[in-house]
């Protein structure tokens, strides 16, 4: 069955609020950081400030509460460093949400929490959305008179940026990777397969680095598959050089189906690229990293494990 679009993004934000506050900021002893030096290319005002939103208790995940950020339109990154021995390697977070909102906590904060603790520093990125408007074109996640995304020129200008500073902050340049969850697993196909060349004109030094990721996690990706055409949508342009891939999704999700990925996993071996898929019989949709009783909640395990085997980190 086609996903509603907009369970896809919208309803994440059903449900009873619990607290909203205005513009996000990361944990003590972390600082976000623009990504731009002046106004982000293609920017579109917000349609009000950024808040920040703690759903009820009627929207919980594995028990819990979990926040989102909407309105965003000053896209940042924030570096979390690791907790112990440092193996050089970073992932660069991309929290889902629809491209309408970013599941901050859920799918960002603690991501880190846990990359951290296994010595990887974990970037996090705060993209724009949401992105709308009578031009925005949900399913190819771009907008229609420029062909431009304003989503994946920030992921773009990201993997760069964390190449550039890659001594600074005690990384590996031959180490990077992506780790993106819903729409931000659209994301990170979508930024593993237009690494040729960049959705913006150059800004600075940063921009002549590469933005290809060395590895990718697609987390219960969407906007992969055509409903339509029965096909991979037409902005993943995936080759032999995409980069080695991991992904992974529930069969009965039922905001993103498996097609999306099944149809994905099968281009890229197709194309010769590395791929791992782990697909499971129950699990959902949005569960991020927190445990429930479904065998796919147990998945960082399993990233860990692929990393070690694609040599990211020692065994």
């Amino acid at each position: 069955m086609k996903p509603s679009l907009i369970a896809f993004g919208i309803a994440w934000a059903s449900g009873n609020l619990s607290a909203q506050s205005p513009a996000w900021q990361p944990s003590p002893g972390h600082t976000q950081v623009p990504i731009w030096p002046g106004v982000p290319p293609h920017a579109q005002p917000a349609p009000g400030p950024e808040i920040v939103t703690t759903t009820g208790s009627d929207h919980l995940v594995a028990g819990r509460p979990w926040t989102y950020i909407s309105n965003v339109s000053q896209p940042t990154l924030t570096v979390y460093s690791p907790t112990v021995k440092n193996t050089g390697a970073a992932i660069i977070v991309f929290p889902g949400g629809g491209y309408q909102i970013l599941a901050i906590d859920l799918e960002g904060t603690e991501v880190c929490d846990w990359l951290t603790s296994k010595g990887i520093t974990c970037v996090l990125l705060k993209y724009r959305v949401p992105n709308t408007g009578p031009a925005w074109n949900q399913p190819c996640g771009c907008d229609l008179r420029t062909g431009s995304s304003r989503p994946l020129e920030d992921a773009q200008r990201t993997v760069g940026l964390v190449r550039f500073h890659a001594a600074q902050w005690g990384i590996d340049p031959h180490k990077i990777g992506v780790l993106g969850f819903s729409a931000g697993g659209h994301l990170v196909a979508a930024v593993s397969t237009h690494f040729d060349r960049r959705e913006y004109p150059a800004v600075d030094a940063a921009d002549q680095e590469s933005s290809r990721p060395d590895f990718v996690v697609a987390l219960y990706p969407g906007h992969l598959y055509d409903y339509d055409k029965d096909e991979l949508f037409r902005d993943i342009h995936i080759a032999r050089n995409t980069p080695p891939t991991f992904v992974l999704q529930a069969e009965n999700d039922n905001v993103d189906g498996p097609s999306n990925s099944l149809i994905y996993y099968a281009a890229l071996k197709d194309a010769g690229v590395p791929a791992e898929l782990h697909l499971y019989p129950e699990g959902g949709h949005a569960f991020g990293l927190r445990r429930t009783r479904f065998a796919i909640t147990a998945w960082p395990q399993l990233v860990e494990t692929w990393l070690q085997t694609i040599g990211i980190v020692a065994r």
